[in-house]
This record gives C-alpha cells, structure tokens and sequence, in this order.
C-alpha cells in the first residue's frame, strides 16, 4: 500500500473501542445489546466467527467486542503510573518499562464473559504464548 502501519496502542484501541461513546461498551451501558455487537461466550458456539457478521460501532469499526483478543503495541504494566502523556492519541506508546515479555490484549474473545468486553478492559500475555483466539488489528501510521 506504501503505507507504514503497527499494531495500536492501547490507547489507540480504547478510543476506537469507544467511538466517541463513554459508557462500558462502544454502544454504552446496556449489556443486553452485546449480541448485536460482538462474539462471545453466550452467543459464539466457542469459536470464532467472519469479521463484519456484527453491527460496527459508531467509527464503523466492526468486532471490538469479542471474537478474538487483539495483540497491542505497549507492553504489559499493571497500573497506569508513569504511563506517557504527551497530550496526542498517536504518541502514547508505552513500550518501556514494565513486564517486556508480556504485550497488552483488548477486546476479549468468543470465549469470555460480558465483563470482559468492556472497552477498558485489559489483559496481559506472554509473546510467546499463541491462541486461535488472538488477533490484531492494524492502525496506520
């Protein structure tokens, strides 16, 4: 494409995850319309699914909730502190410090419960670890 492209951020994630919306989920507060957005263990039959089967959010996103986990640029820290702020969406990368042989993962899978959806929620594993349950979305630079 002649692009340059990465994985995003978690910030990055958790701004398109929200699309504008600050409730727990990309469509808000109500947990009872997360069937209409994502895959996950009420509704996924335990296995992955097409992207796009979903309603996309409001940036026209599809599949921020559920399906596979998705592979972050930043790696793992447990808390916030210390965490960059240079006051742009594109320079919070937080690739130093904190656990290096662990990469942040957002979005939960279609293996997970509603909690895990959430748009803030985040987990951590180790990049060595390989799962038909992750993923990754690119952003470009």
């Amino acid at each position: 494409t002649g692009k340059d492209y990465r994985l995003p951020t978690e910030s990055q994630w958790e701004y398109a995850c929200r699309a504008g919306n600050v409730g727990k989920y990309t469509f808000g507060d109500d947990v009872n319309q997360l069937g209409n957005y994502g895959w996950y263990d009420k509704n996924s039959e335990e296995k992955t699914h097409p992207v796009g089967e979903k309603k996309p959010n409001a940036f026209g996103l599809y599949d921020m909730h559920g399906n596979v986990w998705e592979w972050l640029e930043d790696v793992w820290h447990s808390n916030y502190e210390g965490a960059p702020n240079d006051g742009t969406l594109w320079g919070n990368t937080w690739v130093s410090g904190g656990e290096s042989n662990k990469h942040l993962l957002h979005g939960g899978s279609s293996l997970v419960n509603d909690d895990e959806l959430r748009c803030a929620n985040r987990h951590a594993t180790e990049l060595t670890e390989r799962m038909n349950h992750f993923g990754f979305r690119l952003s470009r630079m």
